[in-house]
């Protein structure tokens, strides 16, 4: 953690800094956020102790079908709420980047959306309320078995989440989700209370693109800003705008412009028999103590080796590298991975540059070819949770991990 005199001084009361804590202090943060100090626009806030801090609880029973529901014509969706900035309640109308993300209720936000009785019946779930990097894997395990139990009983579903790791939970939920019917995962750029804020009209078509069963087959796909992707491959471009979500090299699969739904390229499941796209990864057949810790190492000019060795030390049993052009490492990363190599650990060779495939390997190395590193990151870890056998995991890389026609 900082020191504080790293940041300008600044002088204030008791009631206006009790005031700043609560406005910027995230809903549902884990303990751990409460050991940090956040700065804010030259600001400091001061969160609670750690040990006033509680992991929230997330919600997991799906609710059943109403009468009415079952009687009507229009498909179910269900609306599975996270929280991230389409929950978020600004500090006023114009505050675009001043909000409390994760505050509002999923149940609340669904039911000001008008028109929705014409796209399809819509019921709503709180799984939790928090920004997207608040949820451990083992929330994320939750999360998949909550949705493939939505699927038994409803026509599709939609996630909402925070879109600053969207991409890996939107992949995860593509690795993991048994049911062939359609998944959507879309969240916002701006908070729901603000003017022009993308959060309504982005939660309309998706539950708009879920009712239509479209993307039955597809996986899990995140649609944000009228645009499909699948979720293998896309990925965050920037902080701040609306059209942040792009997939390098391969592009969008589909747009939403009002009526009309378009979908002008499919994953390779989706042209599968039906059960034969179903991913590998039932968690259903795994504890949460069996999921993997991998972690990742970015590699840059005369990198060192202390990354990697603390990852081992600290019990990663794969790693993904992020290098250089096309998967290159520095001398000292590439000794330390040797050592760990010995030690059993796997790797994965990705490139930091955001596009591009990478490919070879070698012993204990496999290539991610154009995964991100977070992605590759999720199908390694999903992976060795299954199994400790190299060739097996390759093997999965090679399908799942570059899923060509």
């Amino acid at each position: 953690m900082k020191s504080r005199t790293n940041h300008p001084i600044a002088v204030w009361s008791t009631a206006a800094l009790t005031a700043l804590v609560i406005s910027l202090t995230p809903v549902g943060s884990y303990a751990a956020y409460a050991q940090t100090v956040t700065e804010v626009k030259g600001t400091v806030s001061t969160p609670a102790p750690a040990s006033t801090a509680a992991a929230p609880g997330r919600n997991t029973t799906v609710p059943p079908l109403s009468e009415a529901s079952k009687q009507s014509t229009r498909p179910n969706v269900l609306v599975i709420g996270t929280g991230g900035t389409i929950a978020g309640q600004s500090t006023d109308a114009t505050s675009f980047q001043s909000y409390r993300a994760g505050t509002l209720a999923i149940e609340d936000m669904v039911g000001e959306l008008p028109n929705k009785d014409k796209v399809a019946d819509v019921t709503a779930l709180q799984f939790g309320n928090s920004g997207s990097s608040a949820y451990t894997m083992e929330d994320l395990y939750d999360l998949s078995l909550t949705v493939d139990k939505a699927l038994e009983t409803y026509d599709s579903v939609v996630v909402t989440t925070g879109t600053d790791t969207m991409e890996e939970i939107a992949y995860f939920l593509d690795l993991t989700v048994q049911s062939g019917k359609p998944v959507v995962i879309t969240g916002a750029m701006r908070p729901w209370t603000v003017i022009g804020s993308d959060a309504q009209a982005n939660l309309y078509n998706a539950i708009k693109l879920a009712g239509s069963g479209r993307t039955a087959s597809f996986g899990t796909v995140l649609m944000l800003n009228d645009t499909i992707h699948l979720a293998r491959g896309v990925t965050k471009t920037n902080d701040y705008r609306t059209d942040t979500f792009e997939t390098p090299m391969l592009g969008a699969v589909g747009y939403i412009d009002e009526e009309n739904i378009r979908i002008y390229r499919a994953p390779l499941r989706a042209t599968k028999a039906d059960g034969e796209g179903k991913p590998v990864f039932d968690l259903s057949k795994i504890s949460k103590a069996d999921l993997a810790k991998v972690e990742i190492a970015v590699s840059y000019q005369q990198a060192g080796g202390g990354a990697i060795k603390g990852f081992v030390a600290d019990g990663a049993k794969g790693i993904v590298t992020a290098g250089t052009g096309a998967g290159g490492i520095s001398r000292e990363m590439s000794a330390a991975r040797k050592e760990a190599i010995e030690k059993g650990v796997v790797f994965v060779t990705t490139t930091r540059t955001g596009s591009g495939s990478v490919y070879g390997g070698g012993e204990g190395i496999i290539s991610g070819d154009n995964l991100s590193p977070q992605q590759a990151r999720i199908l390694l870890l999903l992976s060795l949770s299954f199994t400790d056998d190299f060739n097996t995991i390759k093997g999965w890389f090679e399908t799942y991990g570059t899923p060509e026609v």
